[in-house]
């Protein structure tokens, strides 16, 4: 049997994307990032990836334009947005997050 290689990445040492995401886990088809304390009031650009998104809510309040219709995401919320799709995201309080990319986000 092949030895498998073990992964650990702490978020608090974890290299950080130009988003300011803190990249965690990542294997060959799949990524992790941390998106901690996002700022009230922020609004990201309208953008399409070439990978699929899912994440899930761990505090605060924001709001997802995914094609022209909005979803309230809250405490608790998971979502998706499919590889490709405009979307954008409105902060409305404090915020954080973990999202998983397939295939894996560069940072």
């Amino acid at each position: 049997m092949a030895m498998v290689k073990l992964a650990k990445v702490k978020a608090a040492q974890s290299r950080h994307g130009v988003q300011g995401q803190a990249m965690l886990a990542t294997g060959s088809s799949l990524g992790m990032r941390l998106w901690e304390d996002e700022p009230p009031g922020l609004e990201k650009p309208v953008t399409r990836r070439d990978y699929e998104t899912v994440g899930y809510v761990l505090k605060g309040k924001a709001e997802l334009y995914i094609e022209e219709q909005r979803l309230v995401l809250e405490q608790g919320d998971s979502w998706v947005v499919p590889r490709g799709a405009a979307h954008r995201y409105k902060i409305i309080e404090s915020f954080s997050a973990i999202e998983a990319t397939s295939p894996p986000a560069t940072p």
